[in-house]
């Protein structure tokens, strides 16, 4: 059985024991997090939502919060002698899915 699930502006498949990392979200590690929208369940019969499976959920567990890789953004005008370096870092929340419910 498998689930698509829209959070942090983003869509994911999912299935039972899946680990994948999200736009972060509020919670501890090892708390539980119910994903709420979702767009399609899956398995012998697909069941699709307008736009969401009404009475669907996802439950997973957090795994950890972190920061991914620096992004470096650099900007330089030619034959001016300016330019400007900037770096940024995205949050990220790490997940285990638990349960698919219809």
């Amino acid at each position: 059985m498998f689930a698509v699930v829209r959070t942090g502006g983003k869509q994911y498949k999912v299935a039972q024991d899946d680990v994948l990392s999200i736009e972060k979200v509020a919670g501890d590690v090892g708390a539980e997090l119910k994903l709420g929208e979702v767009l399609v369940i899956g398995g012998e019969t697909v069941k699709t939502g307008a736009p969401l499976v009404e009475g669907a959920s996802v439950m997973a567990e957090i795994l950890r919060q972190g920061k991914g890789e620096k992004v470096i953004a650099f900007k330089k005008k030619r034959r001016k002698n300016t330019h400007r370096k900037r770096g940024h870092r995205q949050s990220f929340t790490e997940i285990k899915i638990t349960a698919i419910t219809a």
